[in-house]
């Protein structure tokens, strides 16, 4: 399995993946493939390559992506300091092998490049346990949790809120015994 960062050519492979992972996990998402399905590929190389401090990473395995994650950055000015990992998903078949591991320290490895950045944020399902295991196993910690933030058909999930604090060292512990935030 080969980790880079996606680039426009990937366009068509990335759509097909995600429009293929909002159908087999749409309680991961909180968009929906009847959202997506109509996006041009135009729209999609614009979501890959329109920004320097947003980047989506692939795995490839004999050439195929199988795998996806996002990492941005936050634009407001008293935010900078906070990237995001975002649209995590491997293909089932490569689920529990190291891709999503890989893809992960991959996105982090990019956030921990952008000047000043102090902490990462994440959102996942809170049902779905093999993601919480792979976050907290790369040093993220639950920092709260949103009742029924995604309503599919009729049934709701609650998401839990994820930090891992970027430092020296990597620790999970803020730096100089964090400051409150006002």
């Amino acid at each position: 399995m080969k980790i880079r960062a996606l680039v426009s050519s990937d366009a068509g492979a990335y759509q097909a993946l995600r429009l293929f992972a909002l159908q087999e996990s749409p309680t991961a998402f909180g968009s929906s493939h009847d959202e997506e399905c109509d996006r041009t590929i135009e729209q999609v190389v614009s979501l890959l390559c329109g920004s320097q401090e947003r980047t989506f990473f692939g795995c490839f395995d004999a050439g195929d992506l199988i795998g996806v994650v996002g990492a941005g950055r936050e634009q407001g000015a008293k935010e900078r300091h906070i990237a995001f990992i975002r649209s995590m998903f491997v293909a089932p078949g490569y689920r529990g092998k190291g891709a999503g591991k890989q893809l992960l320290l991959a996105a982090l490895d990019q956030v921990a490049q952008w000047a000043g950045v102090e902490q990462v944020t994440l959102a996942v399902t809170a049902t779905n346990e093999p993601a919480l295991s792979l976050y907290k196993s790369c040093g993220f910690i639950e920092v709260g949790r949103m009742p029924r933030a995604l309503r599919v058909k009729s049934l709701y999930y609650d998401e839990i809120n994820m930090l891992r604090w970027l430092g020296a060292a990597g620790t999970s512990a803020p730096p100089h015994g964090g400051v409150a935030r006002a």
